[in-house]
């Protein structure tokens, strides 16, 4: 005779058993381990989104450094490369992922910015005219894609031929990582040549240190390899370097004002 209440019983059982071996993995390190993973994959992108608004709200792009996501776009193109012959962490590949896509529309930004702002437009400038004294100051959107396009099946190219060749491997990764950490130099030697931080976000900056510390105690705690943890440190110098511009140009501004006045 068929008794359902053993079916029910067997049934609650097993429901009992999923719930609790589920609740074993999902521990207070679990869930700390998955914030920072998010953290880590979407926290990057986080600082442009102001200087994103700036460069809009103002309609001019003067203050920023497109070298900046020049820098974004080959540390992360190679990142990506270099994790096919020494796979790393998939949160740090995904990161790349939406930063290359985000440095991409920020140069999209300001190139409608640029050529909307010309009085007198000036002559095309294109990547395909391979002229190296308009390298990075083209004049359509199209240019900087195919420059990516480019660069990636080039390094993409060698990777493959050297893939079982570690030191050209390990090279690729410190390049990529040191491009990342170098990221902040152009926009450093912007503000030293202007002698002024203006139409640069400050919030960018800050959101830059902010992430950048987190990003190298992750690197630390994380056990990454000794690229990352390395050009991390540079990474946050350099930042401290610009936050330290803003200040020593900000006094000069005001000293200059109370002097005219």
């Amino acid at each position: 005779m068929h008794k359902p209440w053993i079916t029910i019983n067997v049934r609650d059982r097993l429901d009992l058993m999923d719930s609790v071996e589920f609740s074993e993995h999902l521990t207070l390190s679990n869930i700390v381990s998955w914030c920072a993973s998010l953290a880590m994959i979407f926290g990057g992108v986080v600082p442009y989104v102001p200087q994103y608004r700036d460069i809009k709200r103002l309609e001019s792009a003067e203050g920023f450094s497109t070298y900046v996501c020049l820098a974004l776009l080959i540390a992360n193109t190679l990142r990506i490369i270099f994790w096919f012959g020494h796979p790393f962490e998939l949160p740090l590949l995904i990161q790349s992922v939406i930063m290359i896509l985000t440095m991409l529309s920020l140069i999209h930004l300001c190139v409608r910015v640029k050529n909307k702002g010309e009085i007198v437009p000036t002559y095309p400038k294109q990547f395909t005219d391979f002229d190296p004294r308009f390298f990075w100051k083209w004049t359509d959107f199209l240019s900087y894609v195919e420059f990516l396009v480019t660069f990636t099946l080039v390094v993409g190219a060698i990777v493959y031929i050297f893939i079982d060749i570690s030191l050209v491997i390990e090279v690729i990764g410190f390049l990529a990582l040191l491009m990342e950490a170098m990221l902040g130099a152009p926009q450093f030697l912007r503000n030293f040549q202007n002698k002024s931080t203006f139409g640069m976000s400050k919030t960018m900056v800050i959101m830059w240190t902010m992430g950048d510390i987190f990003k190298t105690c992750y690197f630390i705690l994380r056990n990454s390899p000794i690229q990352f943890w390395i050009c991390g440190i540079l990474q946050v110098s350099i930042d401290i370097a610009i936050l330290l511009q803003v200040v020593v140009y900000r006094s000069k501004q005001m000293k200059h004002s109370v002097h005219s006045s």
